[in-house]
């Protein structure tokens, strides 16, 4: 699917003080988004907290970005879970407008082995109305979807492409290596976002986008053009920047640094917590390397 090729932003929730929902906040984001060359949105995913949102606020959510964004970009909406028929239900009531496709996570904390997770899987791709993109990150599931049960799995018709967030570089290339022509690697770490589409990677859901979309989203479009030398110097000029964005917790880092530049307030929703000061005036001091 051409429309998940290049840079996709994991959006944030941005909230007040009182953790209710800041939707002027949100409006800024998607409009500097797109200003800044952003190719697609994911909603709802692990970066949106979308665990801490009651069933009315990601339907407010998801309006909300739907009407902000007015069709000009693609729109992804995060749908999974550890329960697969509850899943599947949620998936044949969706209502699809201005969607484009499905990123469901590994199903997490029940730990499947890879036959539950191809049948989940399985389930997940027959009962959606649209196509679906894996979504591997063990560090949060507890479990990993091995390269085998990945390229079983891209031979489904509605199984469209990986977000691919296990760090282990061994395992992604061997999915680039044997993997369907038309189905999309996608890469789930900002830092290994580079080396990730040298090996033939489709782009990139990302967070540290969220606050230098110039220069990363110009990163991903340089490396997917073949131009590798002015993709490395993007990647070098934002990869600290991109690995501290998570040492004292997502999306609290990339909260801060939207809050130096005005765009939000630091806010999440507990059990998540603020960063650390230490942690903060570092953030502070890296929103302003690039863009």
């Amino acid at each position: 699917m051409k429309e998940l090729i290049g840079t996709g932003t994991a959006l944030i929730t941005p909230f007040n003080n009182d953790h209710s929902i800041d939707f002027d906040a949100l409006s800024r984001i998607i409009e500097q988004q797109i200003a800044g060359g952003t190719n697609y949105f994911v909603m709802l995913g692990t970066t949106g907290e979308s665990a801490t949102l009651s069933s009315q606020e990601k339907s407010a959510v998801v309006s909300h970005i739907k009407k902000a964004n007015a069709g000009r970009l693609p729109l992804v909406l995060g749908v999974g879970g550890n329960n697969t028929s509850d899943v599947v239900e949620q998936l044949k009531s969706l209502d699809t407008d201005g969607l484009t496709a499905i990123l469901s996570v590994s199903p997490y904390y029940n730990k499947p082995n890879q036959q539950g997770i191809i049948y989940h899987y399985n389930e997940v791709a027959n009962a959606s109305p649209l196509p679906i993109i894996l979504y591997n990150v063990p560090g949060r599931t507890g479990s990993n979807m091995t390269a085998s049960t990945q390229l079983e799995l891209a031979r489904h018709p509605n199984i469209v492409a990986t977000k691919e967030a296990s760090g282990n570089m061994e395992q992604v290339m061997s999915i680039l290596k044997d993997k369907p022509s038309d189905f999309l690697v996608i890469s789930g770490d900002d830092a290994l976002t580079f080396p990730i589409l040298a090996c033939g990677g489709s782009g990139v859901i990302s967070v540290i986008n969220h606050i230098f979309p110039r220069t990363f989203s110009g990163m991903v479009k340089s490396a997917l053009q073949g131009d590798f030398i002015a993709a490395k110097a993007a990647h070098e000029r934002v990869l600290e920047s991109s690995i501290a964005i998570f040492a004292d917790g997502s999306p609290g880092g990339i909260k801060t640094m939207l809050n130096e530049k005005q765009l939000c307030g630091t806010a999440v929703r507990p059990p998540l917590w603020q960063v650390n000061v230490q942690v903060d005036q570092n953030l502070r001091k890296l929103a302003h390397i690039a863009d």
